[in-house]
């Protein structure tokens, strides 16, 4: 008998300190947080970059990722942020497939009580959107070129997806400063998918239909890269080519001269931003509508400094 009640003495006692720890963890706030992470893609290299800083800046801070790929479908992704919320995430980092057609996922993060943070493409109704300023990156872009070119010539003009916000503000952008100059023109005008072959193989097209063109400016690297390829490709060397994003593959082109800008547009320090913001929101703590991530000209004067931030 005494040894069946020294057992129930035993079992109560690491109960209660089992309870207890339990408790003290609740009240310390303890738990781990965990943010899901609603990609658009993985397969475009910014956002690998993006999503890969989004992760080890987490786990830096002591907080968990849970990683979801849309594959460019609305439908997926909005499957994949009620998985997340059913999976009983803290707060959902979005780079938004549609931003025309947000609605759904921001009600879904709505009735279950869960701050939803958009990524690098704005939407209406956002939030917190942590981003570029499309639109001012497009008119540096041209600007530059403008000048480059003595604010006359022609110019091919490469779209990223349309409907998208980047693609949208970075061409409003573009067309501004092309509104200012009488001698500047957009002769050619072609949607590239945000691709590199999709690109090379538009400016092939181009360079074939006997249009005369002065430069290209493409809404991102990727394009633009392979713009260069065709230009190569066609023995062109000396034709000016603008891009925007600042990957390390970009950064190559402009230190061997032959893209002559690109704009640095971080998605290391976007990443952050974001988790930091998710955080702050979690905390209760003010957090604009909108985080600006700056665009910074980069040039063969500059290359170096920010090849380095790549390495």
């Amino acid at each position: 008998m005494k040894k069946v009640i020294s057992l129930v003495l035993l079992v109560t006692v690491i109960m209660g300190s089992l309870i207890g720890c339990g408790k003290k963890e609740e009240a310390s706030g303890s738990k781990k947080i965990v943010l899901g992470i609603a990609s658009n893609e993985y397969s475009q290299k910014w956002m690998t970059y993006l999503n890969e800083r989004t992760k080890t800046y987490a786990e830096e801070l002591g907080v968990e990722t849970i990683f979801t790929d849309a594959k460019s479908d609305s439908a997926i992704q909005l499957a994949n942020v009620e998985n997340l919320i059913v999976q009983g995430v803290d707060a959902i980092l979005i780079v938004m497939v549609d931003p025309t057609a947000p609605e759904p996922i921001i009600n879904a993060c709505k009735d279950a009580g869960i701050p939803l943070i958009g990524v690098n493409r704005n939407y209406k109704d956002a939030e917190v959107f942590v981003g570029s300023d499309a639109k001012s990156g497009g008119i540096m872009q041209m600007e530059y070129m403008a000048n480059l070119l003595g604010n006359e010539g022609n110019i091919g003009l490469m779209l990223g997806t349309l409907g998208q916000d980047d693609t949208i503000l970075r061409t409003e952008g573009n067309k501004e400063v092309i509104d200012k100059y009488e001698g500047l023109s957009i002769v050619l005008e072609e949607v590239g998918l945000w691709d590199r072959a999709k690109g090379m193989e538009i400016a092939e097209n181009w360079l074939q239909s006997g249009v005369k063109l002065d430069a290209i400016v493409a809404n991102n690297d990727e394009m633009a890269i392979g713009a260069i390829r065709a230009l190569e490709g066609a023995g062109i060397k000396d034709m000016p080519v603008a891009a925007i994003d600042g990957t390390i593959d970009a950064l190559e082109y402009v230190k061997n001269g032959l893209m002559d800008i690109s704009l640095f547009y971080s998605p290391f320090r976007t990443a952050e931003i974001s988790v930091d913001a998710a955080l702050k929101k979690l905390k209760g703590e003010e957090v604009g509508q909108f985080v600006e991530v700056p665009f910074e000209p980069v040039t063969s004067e500059n290359v170096d400094k920010y090849i380095a931030i790549w390495e």
